[in-house]
């Protein structure tokens, strides 16, 4: 991808992290957007920073990281809503199985699911891209949550089939940066 992307030039995009072992491969995705041009924020779970560190993000942003939903960075309205309402799209990446259920539940206890609803996903998109445990992702309940996602207007990016960290080969692990990179351009042009 070059480095004047019209797609993502100038966009503010947020990316929210979720508590599975790929966290480390988002770090190049929003290294590559900040490269690209794009202002990013990025949102922590308290499980996603035992797997990379918020530093990690600040450092390749510039910006605070929000991973805790109970601080106040900036501006006068509540943080959720300040990052939702200025944002152009919001990445979950990883999402994991735990964060599909509050999303498509409505639990909000959590940075990420909180902004997440406070997105109006008819005018801003909000794009998942589940990763999980080959088994896990095929459990029902899992695949009624993926389905009642799309429903709810979220962007699913299919994960891919693969070696994963569990040591098991299947469906469920996070696409690569590429991947991720292109459905964010895909939404925003």
């Amino acid at each position: 991808m070059s480095a004047e992307t019209p797609g993502l030039c100038g966009k503010r995009i947020i990316v929210g992290l979720t508590g599975g072992i790929a966290c480390y491969k988002i770090a190049d995705v929003v290294s590559t957007l900040v490269q690209q041009g794009a202002y990013v924020d990025v949102l922590m779970t308290e499980a996603s920073t035992r797997f990379i560190s918020p530093l990690t993000f600040e450092s390749l942003t510039g910006n605070p990281v929000f991973d805790n939903q109970w601080s106040h960075i900036e501006g006068r309205l509540p943080q959720h809503i300040q990052l939702a309402t200025v944002c152009d799209a919001m990445l979950i990446a990883p999402c994991t199985m735990d964060m599909l259920a509050k999303l498509v539940y409505g639990r909000t206890d959590d940075p990420v699911s909180l902004v997440s609803s406070a997105i109006d996903r008819t005018v801003t998109p909000v794009l998942l891209a589940p990763s999980m445990n080959a088994i896990m992702y095929s459990q029902p309940s899992n695949q009624r949550n993926l389905t009642l996602a799309r429903s709810d207007g979220y962007v699913l990016i299919d994960p891919e089939e693969g070696w994963q960290a569990c040591r098991a080969d299947g469906m469920g692990r996070l696409p690569d940066s590429s991947t991720l990179l292109g459905a964010l351009e895909d939404v925003l042009l």
